[in-house]
């Protein structure tokens, strides 16, 4: 199976850039881990994907270039795998891996009309990206980070999920392995299964109407199916600047500032030196980890009560590409600073499983994605659910016209819901 690889992940036989200058030319010594399983399954590792510098934002990749959303070629992707969304939706490969620390495999995948699985924290093992110190930019999110696939089709995401899965001891927060496949057992009956969905987190989240609408009709296909589904929210507060400090406790802000000094003047990330010019007390540090805590344990009571909860995968579709992300949201203009990872981010945080899956289709031809989130470890019912929606509504034939007219405007027949596409 020919596959592509973000540019954050280790390739021993590619340059391995991270979207930045200060790696131009850089080779890594060893692959990741899951380059590794991958070529020992029989995968081709077709080439890199782009990313942004370091995997901080929408695709403006300073080294190889801005990447387009195949979609509708004026509009970004996101990021920060944005460029493995691009080329999966383009058709350049079945399958991309990803890396997700915020919501950088659903965000995209949302944007590009794809699936794309983020697995429980530790499910897949990561090494030397996040790990490894010796590599600042690429060795920060160690907390937040996991690696999935971005595909076509659930059954394809399950397959390189059962090649990626497995304890290493390079990771030491990686998981046993009981040997289980996820590609068996699929298909299964939704009766009975209990969904929470939330449009909200509560009140203070925000979603265009376009977006709504769609998830609102995800989420009755899936009671159509049999499971009971009803409005409902684990109902922790904003945790976005609990997020923001995590990332940073994370980041490792001695290296990076070393990093951020081998750029000539003028010319380092902004959002980089953002994170670095932040004062953050022990405090700050101390309380963000309480927070976590509280929100894992907002949404371990919540899966007391139901078996998965549904979100929108992004407040917004698409949008313009030479911007660094929405303007307005809800009709409202944007001052939050994440405001892409409103509904992904505080998944993050916890570490359950979750996954993007496309729900439809914008008036003006752009993807709406739905987020699809489990109980801790249950990697398995995130799959099944996502089979079941996908079997119900069809999109794998959903193609964009721009994928193979590079440089044309992309415009999309048929509008509305997935039964309209297929």
């Amino acid at each position: 199976m020919p596959i592509s690889v973000k540019d954050l992940i280790f390739t021993t036989d590619l340059p391995t850039v991270g979207g930045s200058k200060a790696y131009v030319g850089f080779v890594p010594d060893e692959d990741d881990i899951v380059v590794e399983r991958v070529r020992r399954a029989g995968g081709i590792v077709l080439g890199k994907t782009n990313v942004p510098d370091f995997g901080y934002g929408p695709t403006f990749d300073p080294v190889f270039g801005t990447t387009r959303n195949p979609w509708d070629l004026t509009r970004s992707p996101a990021g920060s795998s944005g460029g493995s969304a691009a080329a999966v939706a383009a058709g350049l490969g079945p399958v991309s891996l990803g890396s997700d620390g915020g919501g950088s495999i659903r965000v995209p995948a949302s944007f590009c009309g794809i699936y794309g699985l983020n697995p429980s924290f530790g499910r897949v093992p990561l090494y030397p990206g996040t790990r490894d110190t010796r590599f600042p930019g690429f060795s920060g999110w160690e907390s937040l980070e996991r690696i999935g696939p971005l595909t076509r089709t659930v059954t394809d995401a399950a397959l390189v999920l059962d090649v990626l899965k497995g304890p290493d001891p390079r990771d030491r927060h990686s998981l046993p392995d009981a040997g289980e496949r996820y590609l068996d057992d699929l298909d299964r009956d939704l009766t009975g299964l209990r969904i929470g969905w939330t449009l909200d987190w509560g009140g203070y989240a925000r979603v265009d109407a376009a977006v709504a609408t769609l998830v609102e009709r995800a989420a009755q296909v899936l009671a159509d199916l049999g499971a009971e589904v009803e409005t409902a929210c684990p109902g922790f507060p904003d945790p976005a600047a609990t997020f923001g400090t995590i990332m940073a406790l994370d980041a490792d802000l001695r290296t990076m500032r070393e990093l951020v000094d081998r750029y000539p003047p003028g010319e380092a990330p902004p959002r980089l030196v953002t994170l670095l010019e932040q004062e953050r007390s022990f405090v700050d540090a101390s309380s963000a980890v309480a927070a976590r805590k509280s929100l894992y344990n907002s949404l371990w009571r919540f899966f007391e009560h139901y078996d998965v909860l549904l979100t929108p995968s992004t407040p917004v579709t698409a949008f313009p590409v030479d911007l660094p992300g929405p303007t307005e949201i809800g009709g409202l203009p944007v001052t939050d600073p994440m405001p892409l990872a409103r509904f992904t981010a505080p998944i993050s945080l916890a570490g359950n499983p979750c996954a993007s899956i496309p729900c439809g289709w914008s008036e003006e031809g752009l993807p709406v994605g739905l987020q699809i989130v489990g109980n801790h470890l249950d990697d398995r019912l995130v799959l099944q659910v996502s089979r079941a929606f996908e079997r119900a509504r069809p999109w794998a034939d959903a193609r964009p016209p721009a994928a193979s007219a590079a440089g044309a405007t992309a415009s999309v027949s048929g509008r509305g819901d997935l039964h309209d596409h297929s």
